[in-house]
């Protein structure tokens, strides 16, 4: 144990034995800091955590035996304590040695208290990592002084950085190992320098140090009388964020409505920057509306003011319609609104992003549904270049241009972290794929509204003597969706009715002529053609396409588009090995040799529907049998005039 934390002790047992009141008063009000430890592997930041917490006394007696006596058992200290083990909790971390989870931990010194998020080094879990940073003030990015920066150094300080992180400090450990020596820390830092000058760090501060044996941690250590700055300790009590937030515009996410009984009605979240206190004037967003602050009610009673991070209820000088998801501003610094924005993500799903494939956006307090439009790069996080690509795979960096189906609150992510980051959810199983954050709105999306006219769909659907439906034919290859869905409108032109017939080899001569058949690409085939087949319902016309359309997700989302009931599933369900033997187009004999990649059924997925709209088994009924399958499902619906 140092002197510092000696003399910390005492002095916080007699006040404990004098005044429990006054400790507890002096504890509330110390000022507060997250931080979180990150590099590459075996870097030493479970470790440094252990030391952290150890030299603090936040670890109880049985704790310390326990430790003591793992270190002897499990530890990698030949016998001496292995400060790593108070950290990493995981079986399979103390059998492995490493982090996989993100560990969080809280400790206090005289001067403030803190969070620390131990995160894990692997490139696998650089997820878990990423989860760690969104909520930190400052990152401790720690390097191994034999090894120098790694990929993994790297990538970790872009993403601090990219989570808006401003304040790094470059933790060069391990020194004991190169003998305490002031070149190798020299050129350590200036290598790191140089690869973040392109990075947005408002403070960089760098630390030679020891965790295992205490150098510059809590105190400075006998070793490095050649470093005259800090300890890591000391640099932590310094580093001001508080002012940061506080300074900025006032912004409330309303995460509930409170109506307890009819004489009260308060808007209930945490403030996500800013301050605030009764009387000031207020604007309601999305919708515009504007108030004033009557009283600012708490647990404990109202409040003369409150700030960022405080949990609160508002209550208005007029009632003024307001909903969970809204956001309650300053009224003259107002965030914006919109539906499409410029987002960078984070990818943290095995199965790769698909453009145009909807998914869940969760905002701060509202989820809506949205897709990727374009992905305009990916980023090289060791050399931080742009480079090109159509998906993201795992732990991969992209900059995106969103679209949404309801206009979202939003602030640039580098202003505002709680109104500007979001996460992206697939809509089948509910997992978070992706954490974004907001550069900018594209202000070409708010400025085009819809435009009224006069003779609508259903003016035109009248005219025709019908109801307009989109008749989506899947299957798979030669599974018979063209030639079935052609002897449909054949069917339906001998009754008069008005169709069109999109087929997906014929879009791809010309609309979607553009498009390869990756997963990414099958994705935007089938969203194009819903937009197309969404006019011809708007035009009044049925529709009928015949195209594989391999994913449950784009077949949904097609579906959403449309009106209740103007979308009906045909599943043409014809085997596999049916479909090969007719093979007309010769495509499963050169998917056998391999001539063709991506082929549905070979090497790329085809979902089955779950609950078809109109299920063809075709594998014991002819095609002329399964068309007439299909007027007679329809016919009463959408036929009868």
């Amino acid at each position: 144990m140092t002197e510092n934390s000696k003399t910390y002790e005492t002095a916080q047992s007699d006040l404990i034995a004098s005044d429990i009141d006054a400790y507890l008063t002096e504890q509330e009000h110390k000022s507060f800091l997250r931080f979180i430890t990150c590099g590459s592997v075996d870097d030493g930041k479970s470790t440094l955590i252990g030391r952290l917490l150890y030299d603090s006394k936040l670890i109880f007696e049985d704790q310390l035996a326990s430790l003591e006596d793992d270190s002897k058992k499990i530890g990698t200290q030949g016998g001496e304590i292995d400060f790593a083990l108070l950290v990493d909790g995981l079986a399979a971390e103390r059998e492995q040695g490493i982090t996989i989870d993100v560990a969080y931990r809280f400790f206090a010194t005289d001067k403030r208290k803190f969070i620390v998020a131990d995160t894990p080094g692997h490139e696998q879990y650089t997820r878990n990592m990423a989860t760690g940073a969104s909520s930190a003030d400052v990152a401790v990015i720690l390097i191994d002084a034999r090894r120098g920066v790694l990929t993994q150094t790297r990538r970790h300080s872009y993403i601090v950085n990219l989570l808006g992180i401003r304040h790094a400090v470059v933790a060069i450990n391990k020194m004991d190992l190169v003998d305490y020596d002031q070149e190798v820390f020299q050129a350590i830092e200036k290598e790191f320098r140089t690869f973040a000058e392109n990075l947005d760090f408002s403070s960089i501060h760098f630390i030679p140090m020891s965790a295992l044996k205490g150098d510059n941690i809590m105190d400075v250590g006998d070793h490095m009388n050649w470093y005259d700055g800090p300890t890591l300790m000391a640099h932590l009590e310094s580093i001001d964020v508080s002012h940061e937030r506080a300074a900025q515009p006032f912004r409330l996410p309303v995460q509930w409505v409170n109506r307890p009984n009819l004489d009260f009605r308060g808007f209930s979240g945490t403030i996500a920057a800013g301050t605030i206190k009764p009387g000031d004037p207020i604007i309601a967003l999305p919708s515009g509306k504007t108030s004033h602050v009557k009283a600012i009610a708490t647990y404990d009673g109202d409040l003369g003011q409150a700030m960022a991070d405080q949990a609160i209820t508002l209550t208005l000088t007029d009632e003024i319609d307001i909903s969970r998801g809204d956001v309650i501003s300053e009224f003259d610094k107002r965030p914006e609104v919109t539906d499409q924005f410029q987002a960078k993500i984070i990818w943290m799903h095995d199965q790769p992003l698909l453009p145009g494939r909807p998914y869940l956006i969760k905002t701060t307090n509202k989820t809506v549904t949205g897709e990727v439009t374009e992905l305009k790069y990916k980023v090289n996080v060791n050399s931080l270049e742009h480079e090109a690509g159509k998906t993201l795979e795992l732990n991969e960096v992209g900059l995106c241009n969103f679209n949404l189906d309801t206009p979202v609150v939003y602030e640039p992510y580098r202003d505002n972290a709680a109104l500007g980051a979001f996460i992206m959810i697939d809509k089948i199983t509910n997992v978070t794929v992706a954490a974004g954050m907001i550069d900018f709105g594209l202000r070409r999306a708010t400025n085009v509204h819809w435009q009224a006219v006069d003779v609508n769909k259903d003016v035109r659907a009248e005219q025709k003597r019908q109801k307009p439906v989109v008749l989506w034919f899947t299957g798979l290859s030669a599974s018979g969706k063209s030639t079935i869905a052609n002897l449909v409108e054949k069917k339906l032109h001998a009754r008069g009715k008005h169709t069109y017939l999109l087929d997906g080899d014929n879009v791809r001569h010309g609309l979607n002529r553009d498009l390869g058949f990756v997963d990414a690409d099958r994705v935007e085939n089938i969203r194009r053609v819903g937009e197309v087949a969404k006019l011809m319902i708007d035009a009044g016309l049925i529709v009928l396409t015949a195209f594989i359309s391999p994913f449950r997700a784009e077949r949904r989302m097609v579906r959403q588009m449309l009106e209740d009931h103007e979308f009906v599933e045909v599943f043409v369900d014809t085997p596999l090995e049916i479909c090969e033997q007719r093979d007309p187009k010769g495509l499963y004999k050169k998917a056998r040799s391999g001539e063709i990649k991506n082929f549905t059924g070979f090497d790329s997925p085809y979902e089955q529907p779950e609950r078809a709209d109109i299920h063809l088994h075709t594998g014991n009924m002819s095609a002329e049998d399964a068309a007439d399958a299909v007027i007679a499902k329809i016919e009463e619906q959408y036929l009868s005039t």
